[in-house]
């Protein structure tokens, strides 16, 4: 099978074909770290966590890059706002987003570089645009020069022409043409700056992305990913001033992801329109979020709802619940081994060819979720360990390249096992005896500590934090 993706910049799915055989250099945009994450920033982090896992799966050496923007308009007016320094500021958020990456079970970037550490790697950037005649000095500020990018707007599909028409009265009437975009600004009191050949300033935001990418990667890359509410003006921005520089096309493959939602509008930490990570995991198992993420594609909105959020746990819950072991005692049917193996390689394949298909997540999870009732049923109808031990491995093997954690958590909510099987146990003999709001508070009180009670014919199976538990 070939893996195709859709390249924003051809508006097309296309071969996936990287520039060295074996090899994928990804540069995602991380976040501008001035205040808490929403689930947003969640949201593309997970995307980009499944795609890099599934290069991985299918044999890639995935060096991938994401960024932390630390020097930015929003940071110093943030910082400023609540009287610390813009520094401190930054540290505080990105130390909290790198927990946060925990708790997601996010694959750690080769390198997470800072604007801050990346100055004269910038200025370096900056000098050369000037000197190839692409961008100008203006007391202190450097400007791109669009008008000098013949195939501005390639990424975008927005013409030159209409955005001139389109502009309103600039602020700054200096520019020589109203699309031109800062690529270092001159510093204003109270606000951070570094040392330039045009004096203090900072950076521009777009030309910090392109100058990390450049430095880590190198002059051309694979893969650039990032919300699509980048696509213009960033990543536009992105390729004209690095091909300006370099003459080579940038990047291979543009990968977009659609806007988490809220109340019918994109998240935003400038419209407060969001769900902060911390609101969200005070709620929900990280999982939960994932499992929502999956089932629907990458590149199409996605809409928060609790009802959404129980969705996604109750997904979670089923996949787990494809890892139970087989009844004490169970036979081995005939032909019961072969007829799991069977569903475990056709589970294995229609996983690849979904995610062939541009990352086709929700197609993938379907087969996940065909594999468990396959296995469900087999449980049920008396299988034995060795039929299911098969199928449960593909279960596990195809739900860590979704970067799903279907392994048993030990604490058990705080409990041994041994206590929740003398609590099951209770609960049965209450049951026996007719005293059933006494049982019933047995399993409620378990379940608030995360291990969930399931009676069936086979007798009671536990699952703690959704996980295998025992059977009785």
């Amino acid at each position: 099978m070939t893996l195709a993706v859709y390249n924003t910049l051809t508006n097309r799915k296309e071969p996936f074909e990287p520039l060295e055989s074996g090899v994928v250099r990804m540069y995602v945009c991380g976040p501008t770290v001035y205040d808490k994450a929403h689930i947003g920033h969640a949201m593309s982090s997970l995307v980009f966590d499944v795609i890099r896992r599934y290069l991985e799966y299918r044999g890639y050496r995935v060096l991938h890059v994401m960024n932390y923007t630390d020097v930015d308009d929003k940071v110093i007016h943030r910082a400023q706002q609540i009287g610390v320094g813009a520094t401190e500021l930054s540290e505080r958020y990105i130390a909290e987003y790198d927990r946060h990456m925990l708790d997601f079970n996010l694959l750690a970037p080769l390198v997470k570089p800072r604007v801050s550490q990346e100055i004269e790697n910038i200025l370096r950037m900056v000098r050369g645009l000037i000197e190839r005649g692409f961008a100008y000095a203006l007391d202190g500020d450097v400007y791109f020069e669009v008008a000098k990018d013949t195939d501005y707007g390639k990424l975008s599909g927005r013409r030159l022409e209409e955005m001139r028409a389109g502009a309103r009265v600039e602020v700054d009437e200096r520019k020589r043409g109203a699309a031109d975009f800062a690529l270092w600004k001159a510093a204003k009191p109270g606000e951070p700056s570094w040392p330039s050949p045009w004096g203090p300033g900072r950076p521009g935001w777009h030309i910090e992305c392109s100058s990390m990418s450049l430095q880590h990667l190198g002059e051309q890359i694979d893969i650039h990913g990032g919300g699509n509410d980048l696509i213009f003006p960033h990543h536009e921005n992105e390729i004209a001033q690095t091909e300006s520089l370099t003459g080579k096309p940038f990047v291979r493959y543009w990968l977009h992801n659609g806007m988490m939602q809220l109340r019918g509008e994109d998240m935003s930490k400038s419209t407060g329109v969001m769900l902060t990570v911390d609101e969200f995991l005070s709620r929900h198992e990280a999982d939960v979020l994932r499992l929502m993420v999956l089932n629907s594609h990458y590149r199409k909105p996605l809409t928060y709802t609790e009802e959404s959020a129980e969705s996604g746990r109750g997904a979670l819950e089923r996949l787990r619940g494809g890892l139970k072991p087989a009844p004490a005692g169970a036979l081995q049917p005939a032909n019961a081994q072969e007829e799991l193996r069977a569903a475990g390689e056709r589970a294995q394949h229609d996983f690849g060819a979904a995610m062939d298909d541009d990352f086709n997540t929700a197609v993938a999870l379907s087969a996940l979720f065909e594999l468990v009732r396959e296995i469900h049923q087999a449980r049920q109808a008396g299988v034995g360990p060795a039929a299911l031990e098969q199928p449960q491995r593909v279960l596990l093997e195809l739900a860590g390249v979704l970067g799903i954690r279907l392994e048993v958590d030990s604490q058990l909510g705080g409990l041994g096992p041994e206590l929740v099987e003398l609590l099951i146990q209770v609960r049965e003999e209450l049951r026996a005896a007719s005293h059933f709001a006494l049982a019933d508070q047995i399993r409620d009180r378990l379940g608030a500590l995360g291990v969930l009670l399931e009676d069936g014919k086979q007798g009671t199976t536990w699952t703690a934090r959704g996980q295998p538990g025992g059977e009785r």
